[in-house]
């Protein structure tokens, strides 16, 4: 493996062992994530995100992960999360495609693509499955996501 598939494995690996700060250290300070539940988060805000995630998690999240590819410049990876959703206590298991892109030998891109209607299906039972398709429930699902990011943020 490269230095930057060896990047994406080490971030995953954290991960997997809940380790937020490792997690942190792969990012470039002014790093950007994308994806379907928070949009856009920039730099402080994407490791504080992990860290919510990871403590609201209490331990009980499998993480793996596949298809690490990467160049000079961007990469990619499969990974599958399984999880209790806090919200409603049910069983998810979501898969994702990640996209990186890289600078100075950190991650500062990073984009997660994810089925929400399969997630909200999941994650919200009959309500997901008869609004999960809906710009509003997506709309909603990312309110929810930012305003828990801030209370964590502001509680820390």
């Amino acid at each position: 493996m490269n230095a930057n598939e060896n990047l994406i494995a080490k971030f995953y690996t954290a991960f997997a062992n809940a380790d937020a700060k490792t997690m942190s250290e792969c990012y470039h300070p002014k790093v950007h994530f994308i994806d379907p539940a928070f949009g856009l988060l920039k730099e402080e805000q994407v490791s504080k995100m992990w860290e919510m995630l990871l403590l609201k998690s209490k331990g009980n999240i499998k993480i793996e992960f596949s298809n690490i590819k990467a160049d000079d410049f961007t990469g990619s990876a499969r990974w599958v999360a399984t999880y209790n959703f806090s919200k409603t206590n049910r069983n998810v298991v979501n898969t994702i495609s990640a996209e990186f892109v890289f600078q100075d030998g950190l991650i500062i891109k990073h984009t997660d693509n994810f089925d929400v209607w399969k997630w909200s299906k999941q994650a919200f039972g009959i309500t997901g499955l008869l609004l999960g398709w809906t710009g509003f429930f997506h709309k909603k699902i990312q309110e929810q996501a930012l305003l828990s990011l801030k209370k964590f943020q502001q509680a820390k």
